[in-house]
Parts: C-alpha cells; sequence; structure tokens
C-alpha cells in the first residue's frame, strides 16, 4: 500500500505543477496587455494622422515604405549610439512610427499601391486592425515557443534586429520579392512591428520604474 509520505509528495508536486502554469498564464497575459497598450497609442497616432493627411500613403510603393522604416530605425540606432537616454522622447516615437509604416506596408502588399488616394479613413483603420491582430498573434505564438526571451533583450537589440530585417527586406525587394527558402517581405514588417512594441514595452517600463 502507498503510504501518506506518497501522497505527500505527490500534492506538492502537483501543487507546484499548478503554481507553475498559473505563472505561465499569468505572464502571457501580462505580455498580452502590454502588447495592447503599446499598439493602442500607435492606433491612436494612426488615426490622427488620418483625420489630418487621408491616406496619402496608398500612393507608395512597398519599397518606399521600407525606406521611411529604415530612415526611423537608423534614427533610433544613432540617438541610441549618441547616448540618448532610452525613455527619452527621440526614440519612443521612432519606434510606434514603424509600427505604423509597417502596417502600411503589409496594407500596400496585399492592395498593391494606388496612384491617387483611394481609402477612406473607415476602412483605413479595418486594415490597420486587422494586420495589429495578426502581430498580436504572432506575437503569441512566438513568445510561447521562446518563453518571454524579448524581456532579457536591450532596446539597443530590437533596434539592430529591424535593422537586419530591413537589410533582408531590400535584399528580398531586389529580387522582386521572390525567395528561394527564406520569409517573404510580409514576414519581415510582422518581425519589425513586433520588435517595436517590445522596445516601447520595455521603455515604458524603464519610464515607470525611474518615476518610483
Amino acid at each position: 500500500m502507498l503510504g501518506a509520505s506518497f501522497f505527500r509528495t505527490l500534492f506538492y508536486a502537483l501543487f507546484a505543477i499548478i503554481l507553475y502554469l498559473c505563472t505561465l498564464f499569468e505572464t502571457d497575459m501580462d505580455t498580452q496587455q502590454q502588447f495592447k497598450q503599446a499598439m493602442a497609442g500607435c492606433r491612436d497616432i494612426f488615426s490622427k494622422k488620418l483625420h489630418d493627411y487621408g491616406a496619402a500613403w496608398r500612393i507608395m510603393r512597398p519599397s518606399s515604405v521600407t525606406d521611411q522604416i529604415f530612415i526611423k530605425a537608423n534614427r533610433i540606432r544613432s540617438l541610441e549610439v549618441k547616448g540618448v537616454s532610452l525613455v527619452g522622447e527621440g526614440i519612443y516615437p521612432e519606434f510606434q512610427a514603424i509600427v505604423n509604416y509597417g502596417i502600411v506596408g503589409l496594407i500596400q502588399l496585399e492592395l498593391g499601391y494606388a496612384e491617387t488616394e483611394d481609402m477612406n479613413a473607415t476602412t483605413a483603420m479595418e486594415y490597420y486592425d486587422k494586420y495589429a491582430q495578426t502581430a498580436l498573434e504572432l506575437m503569441l505564438r512566438k513568445n510561447h515557443d521562446y518563453d518571454e526571451a524579448w524581456r532579457s533583450m536591450r532596446v539597443s537589440s530590437y533596434t539592430d534586429l529591424i535593422l537586419m530585417k530591413l537589410n533582408r527586406t531590400k535584399q528580398i525587394e531586389g529580387h522582386d520579392g521572390q525567395t528561394l527558402i527564406s520569409e517573404g517581405i510580409d514576414a519581415n514588417y510582422l518581425d519589425m512591428i513586433n520588435y517595436s512594441v517590445f522596445g516601447l514595452i520595455k521603455l515604458s517600463e524603464a519610464q515607470n520604474d525611474a518615476k518610483d
């Protein structure tokens, strides 16, 4: 017969497993909430610019969107190298701009570019929300596989990864969008969006820590 010590050990083991699973669930929910909050800030900026300028970006070819993202990422790296505070206003808005240009790039890849502004604000926001959700779902899948590894990375590493993705994207664009084995331009845009959101989360956390 099994003794009391066996059941006591089994109980503690099951309790430890339950605590571990609860911790994983709580961490995942925290990450998801932080991701949504960061995206909400980007969405607000996108919506306000739509009000001011309309969907003027519809005339941009995807390669031009890539170049705009490069300008933003390169400026972040320049500010980091020069020693500007990571919680300063110079870097945070640039990550937000990369998120929004990344979504614009995805829209342009799906619809193609236009010769004139051909999209109203309501439709543009519907496409924005579609790709924001796609980015969130991708983040959750990768976060499950890599177990929150991004939280151990420096913000400057996200910048370098974005620049690496940009170089890959330019290579693919130089091949007319064709690849032999690599992911396509859309996958690179999504990764740039998610790296930027991670940067926004880390910068917000650093700013909150500085206030405490």
